[in-house]
């Protein structure tokens, strides 16, 4: 079965990276919660797209220059409708103690292509370990040094490839990181790569597949996991496949 990863949870339907979006995530039928962490001034791990916090909260910045106290002063969700005016910015551990208890997979997004948070990894790495998700979490990153300083780690963790462009033989350049799958822009899997990955065992979670026609060609395609805003309508059309 293919599962259905939440791109930022449910974002089509709440705000992004909020505990509104991860709730309805689960309620559309996710099988799994895509999410991305940056870290404070203060070196703790939030849960957040942007190297600034201007475009999804009512602050400006970059997240690297405030604190968590900073940081959870900040509306989080009235920029996408008043009705989430009291959504805050999430700490990774506060995530963790809610997706714990249930059966969600989670992909982290490490952030750090184009700010360097020096050991980002073993930060997140190490709250993974404390709430026992290590088996049901994916690390990903656009920035692929990280990737390997994630496997010195712990050669054990499931590493992914961003990437946005259509790359020579991926499976070959995720091999040569030790990921075991790749992450790519939905529009780079054709027929013959989807192939030649499944033959090298490479796992396969397009981002960010929300048309109709694109979830019926992975559905069909018979991939590991594809990562939408609409975790709803992904459910709906994967059951009928």
């Amino acid at each position: 079965m293919t599962y259905i990863y939440g791109h930022r949870g449910a974002s089509a339907h709440c705000p992004e990276n909020t505990m509104a979006a991860f709730v309805k995530a689960l309620a559309c039928g996710a099988d799994g919660i895509e999410l991305d962490v940056h870290l404070t001034k203060d070196r703790i791990p939030v849960i957040i797209h942007d190297d600034q916090v201007k475009r999804t909260t009512n602050g400006k910045g970059w997240v690297k220059h405030l604190s968590l106290d900073e940081i959870k002063r900040l509306d989080a969700g009235s920029w996408f409708s008043p009705a989430f005016k009291t959504e805050k910015i999430l700490t990774l551990q506060e995530f963790l103690e809610w997706i714990a208890p249930t059966s969600l997979f989670l992909n982290i997004e490490l952030k750090n292509n184009t700010v360097e948070y020096e050991g980002m990894e073993a930060l997140v790495y190490n709250l993974v370990q404390t709430y026992e998700m290590k088996e049901r979490t994916i690390y990903s990153s656009f920035n692929h040094y990280s990737l390997v300083q994630m496997k010195k780690i712990d050669e054990s963790v499931e590493t992914a490839t961003l990437y946005s462009s259509a790359l020579y033989k991926p499976w070959a350049y995720a091999k040569s990181l030790g990921a075991s799958s790749v992450h790519p822009h939905y529009k780079t899997l054709k027929p013959a790569i989807i192939q030649q990955l499944k033959a090298h065992g490479i796992g396969i979670r397009p981002y960010t597949v929300n048309q109709e026609k694109w979830l019926t060609y992975f559905f069909q395609q018979n991939i590991d996991a594809i990562i939408t805003d609409s975790p709803d309508v992904a459910h709906a059309i994967r059951h009928s496949c």
